[in-house]
């Protein structure tokens, strides 16, 4: 990655989005993070301006465009430009069977994990066309490509998300901006403890990973700034999951 990128993580108070602006900050980036926990978000600013990096938190909430517009054109005026954007917010939902969810609980969802993607991407691209380059990294998960039991909810946005990516891709390459997406398998942050509920659940779990471990919020992070940086690379999904899919 070259000197000095201007980088934009949505969902970046926690896990796999804390552990991106981190690296970037580390990579010489110019970083702007967002979420709605704003003691927290300032607090991530002082560590990363702590590593070097120019950093700034807004508060912001995906779901809402006023927000989201406003983050991206904070970003511009601050910094000028718009190089990299993570888009990481994302939350899991209730684990149930289909038979009873509820459409109160499909919206909350699907508002941060696909219309929170949607209007990310919607005003990272209005930007980045408009300056002729870009790179746009969505965080997917494995869940993406298949199905689970269960989760149908999570794993629906989740595959929304990679078509959004690749139709994403299709519409900015003609404009120099490259749209893909990063698919964690298993990784160590809260959101895994919810799912598995229980030490036992967790351990099963994992035993289903070839590699037999879940992974970090920094080994996705450096797949992150991988893709970020592949200039050849453009409606592709990078699936960093152990081994999961292998078969």
């Amino acid at each position: 990655m070259n000197d000095q990128k201007v980088v934009l993580v949505t969902g970046a108070l926690s896990g796999i989005g804390r552990a991106s602006a981190l690296a970037f900050a580390r990579s010489n980036a110019s970083v702007v993070i967002s979420g709605r926990r704003v003691d927290e978000g300032h607090a991530l600013a002082d560590a990363l301006r702590s590593l070097g990096a120019q950093a700034e938190f807004i508060e912001a909430d995906v779901r809402v465009e006023e927000d989201v517009q406003a983050l991206v054109d904070y970003a511009v005026a601050r910094f000028g430009r718009l190089d990299i954007a993570v888009n990481a917010a994302g939350i899991e939902g209730e684990s149930m069977p289909i038979v009873e969810q509820t459409a109160a609980r499909y919206a909350a969802v699907f508002e941060t994990n696909v219309l929170g993607t949607l209007l990310a991407m919607k005003h990272e691209l209005r930007v980045m066309s408009a300056q002729r380059g870009g790179s746009i990294v969505n965080v997917s998960s494995t869940m993406g490509a298949r199905g689970a039991a269960g989760a149908s909810l999570y794993v629906a946005s989740k595959h929304a998300v990679e078509g959004l990516t690749k139709s994403g891709a299709l519409e900015a390459a003609a404009f120099g901006v490259r749209v893909n997406a990063v698919a964690p398998g298993p990784v160590q942050t809260p959101m895994l403890d919810r799912l598995t509920q229980t030490p036992e659940r967790k351990a099963a779990f994992l035993d289903t990973v070839p590699l037999r471990r879940a992974g970090t919020p920094d080994e996705i992070a450096d797949a992150i700034v991988y893709v970020a940086s592949a200039s050849f690379m453009t409606g592709e999904v990078l699936r960093v999951n152990g081994g999961r899919t292998a078969a």
